[in-house]
């Protein structure tokens, strides 16, 4: 394996989600990510794909648009392996190999990962700042949610995972699913959240004791974060382990539920590309909480690229993946 001067292993890990594409370049020694610089896109992959069950072409165009950016980056950046993998979306897609041929011709090797591979991958990239402490873990995507809790043992390199479920609930699975009115009706917010409300109830309710800590990642909690405290720019370090509250959820529900999307996008701290989902985004966090009795929940920024950038280094160590995947890697 390929180190530079530092002793670090370059890797480029691109994550390509149903609503966002994302490049995370990271620098890992000794399987520990030394520092990392992130690229994301949103992209919009899923559009539709929940009433069509296929890839439109606007969206195969717009990933391998951003993949073709990633990729120059990663070989700026000297990465010696690159890992993509693509989730939700693409696995409901029956055309999905439309987009992975585009990837391929870029040099890139693409693999569609299953749920409960993405949901131990977000885990192990979350549960690094958490060593040892028995966590729940939530990643709200563009077409599912993946739920974990579990407990990091990093001095022997062992996930002791008790759930592990991938559920087919995400923002843009839900806009497009039930707001059909610009803002979104009474009616059509409260039906969306108790369908969301059922299904996250149907994986809590399995635990009798409930870790005390609940962490979520991913653009809706983030962009939560942001809007709460009216971040521009937008600011990681403040953001990552950062207390999002119940009650700060319902707030910035409350606002943004009389808006159009227009006007979502106006509002201080959000990314513009996000406004369209970022109702059915928040109605999902809240239902996670609801359902879980959490009050609060901590926001982690250490998300599924951290998981693979941390496996992608394993493999080229030549050890057994601690999430139990071998990545597929190009140079």
């Amino acid at each position: 394996m390929l180190l530079d001067r530092d002793g670090c292993a370059r890797i480029a890990a691109i994550d390509l989600g149903t609503v966002s594409s994302r490049l995370s370049l990271a620098r890992v020694r000794d399987g520990a990510i030394v520092d990392s610089k992130k690229h994301s896109v949103i992209t919009d992959m899923g559009q539709g794909v929940d009433a069509t069950g296929r890839f439109s072409a606007g969206a195969i165009d717009r990933v391998e648009a951003a993949c073709r950016t990633f990729a120059e980056e990663a070989r700026a950046f000297g990465a010696t392996a690159t890992c993509v993998t693509l989730t939700s979306a693409a696995r409901d897609a029956e055309n999905a190999e439309d987009l992975l041929a585009r990837l391929r011709a870029l040099g890139l090797a693409p693999q569609i990962i299953p749920g409960e591979v993405e949901a131990r991958l977000t885990f192990y990239g979350v549960a690094h700042d958490f060593p040892g402490e028995r966590i729940a873990v939530a990643d709200p995507g563009g077409g599912s949610t993946e739920i974990v809790v579990g407990t990091y043992d990093q001095r022997n390199a062992h996930l002791e995972l008790e759930h592990v479920r991938s559920l087919d609930i995400g923002c843009r699975r839900l806009t497009d699913r039930f707001f059909t009115a610009n803002p979104p009706t009474a009616e059509e917010l409260a039906a969306a959240a108790a369908w969301s409300h059922d299904q996250f109830a149907s994986y809590w309710d399995e635990f009798a004791d409930r870790p005390s800590r609940f962490i979520s990642v991913g653009g809706t909690v983030t962009t939560l974060v942001s809007l709460t405290y009216e971040l521009e720019p937008y600011d990681s370090s403040f953001v990552h382990l950062h207390g999002l509250t119940l009650e700060e959820v319902e707030r910035q529900l409350d606002r943004m539920s009389a808006l159009t999307v227009a006007q979502i996008r106006e509002l201080k701290g959000i990314q513009p590309k996000r406004a369209p989902m970022m109702q059915a985004g928040t109605i999902i966090i809240r239902e996670l909480m609801r359902a879980g009795g959490y009050e609060e929940l901590t926001v982690s920024e250490s998300s599924l690229l951290a998981g693979m950038a941390a496996t992608i280094d394993e493999a080229l160590r030549g050890e057994k993946p601690v999430v139990g995947w071998t990545p597929e890697l190009s140079e």
